[in-house]
């Protein structure tokens, strides 16, 4: 659950997927700027999902944007790091085969173009913070998920090498 008081008065919270409670002061405008920026960082945070354990705990600690930022940039750094013990799995199971060791490494090349070129198409602005406040842990995670989907195909590499061998 993410509650968020500010000092206008404003109290927003989502739990779940979706379900919110609103209690609106005067100064309207800002609330609607307030509940916006919830709701789309509670939307990044579920449409990315695949989030590691260690990412909703410490999420559920957090109280400033800042500490959203970090913990989204962890969790970017974890999947990172997951995959690099991936691909260094399937390098492991195509030792000897200099083809294949080839491929691979031309693979995980082009993805990291991939990566980067989707992420720059996503968010195109020199300036990143021409999006907002949110931009940081929009990028880590999509980054995040974005490594976990080449873990998978990763994965289905090994499997298939393992398969035909």
């Amino acid at each position: 659950m993410i509650t968020i008081y500010t000092d206008w008065g404003t109290m927003v919270s989502i739990e779940g997927s979706w379900s919110l409670a609103c209690l609106w002061h005067r100064r309207s405008r800002r609330s609607l700027l307030v509940l916006g920026a919830v709701i789309v960082a509670s939307w990044s945070a579920e449409c990315l999902a695949q989030n590691s354990t260690a990412f909703t705990s410490c999420m559920e600690k957090t109280e400033a944007q800042d500490q959203v930022n970090r913990c989204a940039s962890d969790e970017a750094r974890r999947a990172d790091d997951e995959l690099n013990v991936t691909y260094k799995s399937v390098f492991a199971a195509m030792t000897g085969d200099q083809v294949a060791t080839t491929k691979l490494k031309a693979f995980e090349r082009a993805w990291i173009t991939y990566r980067d070129a989707y992420i720059a198409a996503m968010y195109p602005a020199p300036d990143k913070q021409a999006y907002g406040s949110i931009t940081p842990m929009e990028i880590d995670l999509l980054s995040a998920r974005l490594t976990r989907e080449q873990m998978k195909a990763l994965r289905d590499i090994q499997q298939f090498y393992k398969g035909n061998q």
